[in-house]
């Protein structure tokens, strides 16, 4: 069997149209025109994303001692936005032609006129004139219209405002978040006071942000809305080697991406911000990365965010934060390192990884436990009743334990491609010789070869090859 090509540049072209057809994600709003950069998780689509939450829940929380969870609010107390710095401080740098009136972020601008002459450039930490100089010096054009007639580059903040109150006049401006993280640490307090938690030990929290970005499109990659599963990790600087905590990160978020998802390494790699990309107070990030069909891009950011954060709340808040140390009685507000990763994006890198050509058969090699549905269950013929009936009895008997999926409709070689396409590991089919003998034919996902299994041991059968 062949494996798919290391450097696919049709790759996002076909994982697009096959997410689309199979029902993993669809575009936004599309009975409308569309909602650019927003998109919808279709039956099997919601499926993986939920696996993936899963397997990141349960790795990082509930087997671990040292962790516990939250689900904090969407829509937080202004203030929280204006002690983080999100309020001043989450700003992207914008420009527009104004021949087609298309906007772009600068940075993708000059970043993608470089990669196509074969250059890197680095544009962090650089003014709005700066950015105006390489644009007009290198007379970059619109890549819609060709047109070189831009605006100057400006500001603009990411986060999305709403209002909350009944009345119009005495609407109060709020913002949906912008990152889960804030969540945790005004929930801090509360979380030390109620449960028995003690140092060094990390809270985990999935769930939606918002950013109202201008996006290059790249399918799920970036998006308006999107789901974020991030830890804050509490420690004591003084007890506590964050260097060796940092590595201790780097290596389960690398175990996880490579063991947990099946990711192959050689499409991974490490790299460290430079200062002028480091946010002020930190003091160390790092962006595990994945080699997309655009190119190297972030999956997983890892920082050593110091106390800023715990310190900042209690300023603009006005309550105390710290943690007293309940031997020592020591009192201080502890330091973090934060591990915070898109689900969106992990899914976009699953099924990229996943997407595997053998001639003219395509089908996406999901780990087993990821896969949308376990299993698929036919009966050979659906005009013969009672291999429906038996086939029936099957599909009850095995959707108790597993998810399940139940296909009676076309030719079974339609089927086979089908569930091969949505990365089901196993199909089961019920023929004549099941009602006579009581086993079933099992085909095989990734080798395509089929076996008999006995009715009564399909349970035992799938529980001992979904381990992988």
């Amino acid at each position: 069997m062949s494996d798919k090509p290391a450097n696919n540049s049709n790759l996002m072209e076909k994982i697009v149209s096959l997410s689309k057809r199979r029902g993993f994600v669809f575009p936004g709003s599309e009975i409308y025109g569309g909602l650019a950069n927003s998109y919808e998780y279709g039956p099997v689509g919601v499926e993986l994303k939920r696996n993936i939450q899963d397997e990141w829940w349960n790795t990082f929380v509930r087997r671990r001692s040292d962790m516990v969870g939250l689900d904090s609010s969407i829509i937080l107390h202004p203030k929280t936005w204006e002690a983080s710095g999100h309020v001043t401080g989450l700003v992207d740098s914008m420009v527009e032609c104004k021949k087609c009136h298309t906007r772009t972020r600068a940075d993708h601008l000059i970043e993608d006129h470089y990669e196509k002459k074969n250059e890197k450039i680095s544009v962090e930490g650089k003014s709005e004139k700066e950015l105006d100089d390489i644009i007009n010096e290198n007379k970059i054009k619109c890549s819609t219209c060709g047109s070189f007639d831009w605006t100057p580059v400006r500001k603009f903040n990411l986060l999305f405002e709403t209002h909350v109150g009944i009345v119009p006049e005495a609407q109060s401006k709020v913002y949906l978040r912008g990152e889960t993280a804030q969540g945790i640490f005004i929930a801090f307090k509360n979380i030390i006071d109620s449960t028995r938690v003690s140092l060094p030990f990390g809270v985990g929290q999935l769930g939606k942000s918002f950013r109202n970005e201008i996006t290059k499109g790249n399918f799920i990659f970036r998006t308006l809305e999107f789901e974020q599963a991030e830890i804050e990790y509490f420690f004591d600087p003084e007890t506590t080697d964050w260097k060796g905590l940092f590595e201790a990160w780097k290596n389960d978020l690398w175990k996880f991406i490579t063991k947990n998802l099946g990711v192959r390494e050689d499409y991974l790699r490490w790299r460290e911000h430079e200062d002028a990309e480091r946010s002020f107070y930190s003091k160390r990030t790092e962006d595990l990365e994945y080699k997309f069909p655009f190119g190297f891009k972030e999956l997983w950011g890892l920082a050593y965010r110091t106390d800023y954060d715990l310190k900042q709340h209690t300023q603009f808040s006005g309550v105390d934060l710290s943690y007293v140390d309940p031997v020592s009685g020591k009192k201080f507000l502890p330091h973090v390192i934060e591990p915070a990763v898109g689900i969106n994006r992990l899914m976009a890198m699953v099924m990229l990884n996943s997407y595997t050509e053998d001639g003219e058969r395509v089908f996406l090699k999901f780990p087993p436990r990821l896969a949308p549905y376990k299993a698929a269950v036919f009966p050979l013929l659906a005009n013969k009743p009672e291999l429906v009936t038996k086939a029936r009895e099957v599909y009850e008997k095995l959707k108790k334990d597993f998810t399940i999926a139940w296909d009676d409709r076309g030719n079974i070689g339609k089927r086979y491609y089908a569930q091969d396409e949505i990365g089901t590991p196993f199909c089961i089919t019920i023929d004549f010789d099941s009602l006579e003998k009581g086993d079933v034919t099992v085909r095989d996902r990734d080798t395509a070869k089929q076996e008999r299994v006995p009715i009564n041991g399909l349970k035992e059968f799938l529980e001992e090859k979904l381990q992988g």
